[in-house]
């Protein structure tokens, strides 16, 4: 089975004038495989005709084809968005509890959701009825649920992914919004559960990511719904924060509650079954089959689906490493005491060192320093107390990234990159024109293009799928070491974390009022400082070697607390 896909949004037939259809050998013999299509004045694909050569795809100078072999066991899709556009196949499983969702970006999730949500009416690849629809899931546990979608009888909440875009649409004080929104009388025990009872007074437009976050979660949340439908509910959250929202998700367990997320340690805690979604980006998405959590995390861990009998990508294991033997590498440059105040923060750094080659981790609360401390460093904030001469070549990506009206062309990212990062059908976009992810992924490689002792990045995985996160925590590490470089990492996801670090440098404070923190640490000793501040504790998983929280009150959680040992590492 084979599909075309064609992204007319990157397609230029006037600039390249029509390679596709000069260079397919179908075409070139008679046949019409590709031709011109008089609606659109831009390439059709016959899939039926299509040999799968992938001439067209490798001469395509805008990246605009793909050419897909698929299973053949695989059924027509659930639903398609026109000739040669995106195929879903397979749907997710409403059950009561918490079904998560995990996968890369542009295949098939939000798809999944508008459907379920009864916002789109599958339509089975072509037209279809819902009577079409009934017949193809007859006998499934799903069929029940679409006959009820179908009659109007399925009340749905949704929580958007860019809940920046909120504040656009409306407006008006966060206690106002959430009163408006609350059907079930719990707004004030959401504010006080995801603690946002000092936003209650703000203006919407006028709170941070992430009470944004929170209080679109609150709102979500406060409807009276038979299915919530909650994409990425950890983005602009600190760890503490995107635990308290997992806790309250899973205390809705007599609805059905269906998650997309991509920090694989949220998704464990807070989901009862997972379903894995694999393709390729833009072009199909497969729903695997509904798996427990632990197995399902696992199998899309070790890319191999059992029970469809598929491998989708090569296998990620987290190794369990001892300390990073000081005769192997050497001090880059040390930093003084720093201090920093504001009007209402004040910021204490106890001086430590930086060693190459190797990456420090840095974990913390939200708006306790952790990205005054790296801007510092940078040269882009002045300490308080002393001047800092690192004599060290410094790059930085900043945590917000600022979209100007220049292209991406012009920041001169090396070609290595280019390609590692999937930047090349980007190069002639203004970078006010990418999406949130595809702007990151801009940032990071510009960030690594440059020559220099110490790379800094803060956040490097906000906007990214798990799939991304994945592939830049595995290249981040390899780079360091490749490179003989010093790499400091801001993140909030506690797996790439633990899969880059070699040390950890921990914050504390009261979020927004003060922040410290100490010399860098092992990372043990800086694992378990972080999450006793948490108040969460993490074991590994046998299997894959990846962190897991425990469940509150769970007899692993219990035993862990007893020692003080919040976070096993088996080394350090």
């Amino acid at each position: 089975m084979r599909i075309a896909v064609h992204d007319k949004d990157r397609c230029k037939p006037k600039d390249c004038n029509f390679l596709c259809i000069r260079v397919c050998p179908v075409n070139k013999t008679g046949g019409e495989c590709i031709v011109e299509d008089p609606e659109t004045k831009k390439p059709l694909i016959s899939e039926a005709l299509c040999t799968g050569c992938g001439i067209c795809v490798k001469r395509c100078p805008y990246d605009a084809i793909k050419i897909i072999n698929l299973p053949e066991a695989l059924d027509d899709p659930v639903h398609q968005y026109g000739v040669n556009g995106f195929r879903l196949f397979n749907l997710p499983m409403p059950r009561s509890g918490v079904v998560g969702m995990v996968g890369s970006n542009g295949i098939g999730k939000s798809t999944a959701l508008k459907i379920l949500s009864g916002e789109i009416q599958p339509n089975l690849g072509g037209e279809a009825s819902w009577e079409d629809v009934f017949e193809r899931f007859r006998g499934h546990e799903i069929h029940d649920y679409l006959k009820r979608l179908s009659e109007g009888n399925i009340r749905s909440a949704y929580k958007p992914q860019y809940v920046e875009a909120i504040p656009r649409v409306v407006k008006g004080k966060v206690k106002d919004i959430l009163e408006k929104a609350d059907e079930r009388d719990v707004r004030d025990g959401l504010a006080a559960k995801l603690n946002i009872e000092n936003a209650l007074d703000k203006d919407v437009k006028s709170i941070s990511g992430g009470e944004l976050q929170r209080v679109a979660l609150a709102a979500c949340l406060s409807k009276d719904a038979d299915i919530y439908l909650i994409d990425e509910p950890s983005s602009y959250l600190d760890v503490r924060e995107r635990m308290n929202a997992a806790k309250t998700l899973r205390e809705l367990e007599d609805r059905i509650v269906l998650v997309v997320e991509h920090d694989l340690v949220v998704l464990d805690y807070l989901s009862d079954n997972i379903h894995v979604l694999f393709g390729e980006s833009g072009g199909y998405g497969i729903i695997s089959n509904i798996m427990g959590v632990r197995v399902g995390i696992n199998e899309y861990l070790g890319g191999f689906l059992r029970s469809e009998n598929m491998r989708f990508r090569d296998e990620v294991k987290f190794d369990v490493r001892p300390p990073t033997s000081k005769d192997k590498t050497m001090k880059l440059l040390e930093y003084p005491d720093l201090k920093k105040s504001y009007e209402s923060f004040e910021l204490d750094v106890e001086g430590g060192e930086v060693r190459k080659p190797s990456i420090l981790g840095i974990l913390g609360p939200n708006a306790t320093g952790k990205t005054t401390f790296v801007k510092m460093l940078a040269g882009a904030e002045k300490p308080d107390n002393t001047d800092v001469e690192l004599n060290a070549r410094i790059s930085y990506k900043p945590q917000y990234i600022v979209a100007g009206e220049e292209l991406v062309a012009s920041l001169k990212i090396r070609g290595d990159l280019v390609q590692r990062f999937r930047l090349a059908h980007m190069m002639d976009k203004r970078l006010n024109e990418l999406s949130g992810g595809e702007l990151q992924r801009v940032a990071v490689a510009d960030c690594l293009s440059k020559d220099a002792d110490m790379y800094m990045l803060d956040e490097p995985s906000a906007y990214l799928d798990v799939e991304e996160r994945l592939a830049l925590a595995k290249y981040l590490h390899g780079f360091a070491y490749g490179r003989g470089a010093a790499v400091l990492v801001v993140e909030h996801d506690i797996l790439l974390i633990d899969y880059l670090s070699d040390e950890l440098l921990v914050f504390e404070g009261e979020s927004g009022s003060s922040g410290k923190t100490s010399k860098p640490l092992s990372m043990k000793d800086g694992m378990n400082m972080f999450l006793e501040q948490m108040d969460v504790t993490f074991r590994r998983d046998p299997d894959t070697g990846r962190p897991r929280a425990n469940k509150p009150e769970s007899v692993k959680d219990r035993e862990q607390r007893g020692r003080r040992e919040y976070y096993y590492t088996g080394a350090g």
